[in-house]
């Protein structure tokens, strides 16, 4: 048992035979169960022009998903705010803060969310990442009482002090995290090259600010909790087979042989390398990692991504970690 706060980063996955319907539906069954197993919070991600992922419209999604909540915090992990004008995301989350008050936390990263094409489908401006930290900064002006542009005011959204968490998987993200003095969320679930590199600058450079008086660091862990370790290794390779046909399918239609081939193939490194923080087996020892991890990352906070083969597995997982974890579960 810990006391080591334990959150949910939920993709809204598709799966086979479902709708994007299915799915959303999905993540309020999710976000229930995380609620009612003591999970702190649980937040959605900006993915465009990706078959499999329903969360492209984040806002719509968090207000969704906090109207059949009661409790658990909901939020973004992340907006891509370059994607968007910082008044507009000071507008949506200022009206979500105003419906569910205490509740909501905007996560924020400076990534297009999608690949090239997409890129140019959202009218991104090409130096829009570069003006990352000058648009954060206006963004929590709006939330505050304080504008930085003259005459412009988010409504809703001014006086919201909304908390603002930064998001990165790179040293980028951690020195502006600590500069500005704002909680800094790794993704060590997809892009672990950094992490310590990363979380170390944070620490060390981190300047105390109204919303936060000492550094706080959430690293992103995969997880595949089951009843046996027979089980959860059949969902990593399951899950590893999965990621070898998003990153190297090209769309093809591949066998499971010829996935475990993609697999053992030099390019198959790339998913060795994303799912190097991956806590598999059965509850105690899923615990067990977790704990490890959470003190080779330094974090104050883990945020975990489910993987298993459908809904049910995942739900399946959450179970058995919060029972291992010892999460206090709401009444």
């Amino acid at each position: 048992m810990t006391s080591l706060p334990l959150s949910i980063l939920d993709l809204a996955e598709i799966g086979p035979e479902e709708t994007a319907g299915d799915a959303l539906a999905g993540a309020v069954d999710v976000a229930r169960r995380a609620e009612g197993l003591g999970f702190r919070r649980v937040w959605y991600a900006e993915h465009h022009n990706m078959p499999t992922i329903a969360s492209a419209a984040t806002s719509v999604l968090i207000a969704h998903v906090a109207a059949h909540t009661r409790t658990i915090r909901v939020g973004a992990g992340g907006i891509m705010l370059p994607n968007h004008s910082p008044l507009t995301i000071a507008e949506q989350f200022g009206t979500l803060a105003s419906l569910h008050p205490g509740r909501i936390d905007l996560g924020l990263g400076r990534a297009p969310g999608g690949d090239q094409a997409t890129f140019r489908a959202l009218r991104r401006d090409l130096a829009a990442a570069d003006r990352f930290p000058e648009d954060v900064l206006e963004l929590q002006g709006y939330l505050s009482e304080t504008s930085r542009i003259p005459g412009v005011e988010a409504i809703p959204g001014r006086g919201t002090e909304l908390p603002l968490y930064i998001l990165g998987s790179s040293l980028f993200g951690a020195q502006l995290a600590a500069v500005l003095g704002l909680p800094y969320a790794f993704a060590s679930h997809f892009a672990p090259q950094a992490l310590e590199q990363a979380v170390a600058l944070y620490r060390r450079e981190f300047r105390p600010s109204e919303q936060l008086r000492e550094p706080y660091v959430i690293a992103g862990m995969n997880v595949i909790a089951a009843d046996t370790d027979e089980e959860a290794q059949a969902h990593l390779l399951a899950a590893r087979r999965r990621r070898a046909k998003l990153l190297l399918g090209r769309g093809r239609r591949l066998s499971p042989k010829e996935l475990d081939a993609l697999l053992a193939s030099p390019a198959g490194q790339q998913v060795e390398v994303m799912l190097r923080h991956t806590a598999v087996g059965t509850a105690a020892d899923v615990a067990e990692q977790l704990t490890a991890f959470a003190s080779h990352a330094r974090a104050d906070e883990l945020i975990l991504a489910a993987a298993g083969p459908d809904r049910q597995a995942k739900l399946r997982a959450l179970d058995l970690v919060a029972q291992a974890h010892g999460l206090p579960a709401a009444a």
